[in-house]
């Protein structure tokens, strides 16, 4: 479930990374190709678009464990190439730096999924290494340049994510009870849209509930 080529050599990184002694890579189970199948539960890299692989958690998760890892990127270093020999231009960091909040951008594509007592997703905070070339074949908004590929370069932490507690965890301890989707953001640092997509996921996991309007914004509390 790499998606595109661009993805393979992080996909492939994070699979030896969380491969051990005596589990199958591109394992098949239940029909379905699995990154690392270990004893106890299934493990599946998924680096973006949530929605490709809905079904087949669904369908996964009727008989077995499954481990599903998301890498969020702290540090991004962007080396450029030459298009005709491959030759190293330049090296330099993103400013772009995606935290925590990052993964309600895939949650909101399975939030029914989440609480699932076979699912639990984890986290891993790493450094990665894009690779761009100016070949003229890539998106408009890179003006052409295209993403060659992206490594795998520092793992620096990993964190889990399986019961209610888990998720709830995330909101801010001085955010106040309820609260609007601007409270949060505030108090979390982080843009509006990354809150609206928390207390959507949330709300849509069953763990929060609209309780009124303040003005034009909505309400929310934790569910009782």
């Amino acid at each position: 479930m790499i998606g595109t080529q661009n993805e393979s050599s992080l996909h492939a990184s994070l699979k030896e990374y969380y491969r051990q002694p005596g589990d199958v890579v591109e394992g098949r189970v239940d029909g379905y190709h699995i990154d690392v199948v270990q004893k106890d539960r299934l493990v599946e890299i998924q680096t973006k678009n949530f929605t490709s692989i809905k079904k087949k958690l669904s369908n996964l998760l009727e008989n077995h464990n499954v481990h599903l890892v998301y890498p969020i990127i702290v540090r991004r270093d962007i080396v450029k190439i030459a298009p005709e020999t491959g030759e190293l231009l330049s090296t330099r960091k993103s400013p772009k730096k995606e935290d925590i909040y990052d993964l309600f951008s895939e949650l909101i594509r399975i939030p029914q999924l989440i609480l699932h007592p076979r699912l639990t997703v984890e986290v891993v905070f790493i450094r990665e290494r894009e690779i761009r070339c100016d070949d003229g074949r890539g998106s408009w908004r890179r003006r052409g340049v295209s993403i060659v590929d992206r490594g795998l370069t520092e793992v620096y932490e990993q964190r889990s994510f399986a019961t209610s507690w888990d998720y709830l965890s995330l909101l801010p301890s001085d955010l106040s009870c309820p609260f609007t989707n601007k409270d949060l953001a505030r108090l979390a640092r982080v843009s509006r849209a990354k809150a609206q997509k928390a207390t959507y996921t949330l709300k849509k996991a069953g763990l929060l509930e609209e309780v009124g309007k303040k003005g034009n914004e909505i309400l929310y509390a934790l569910c009782s």
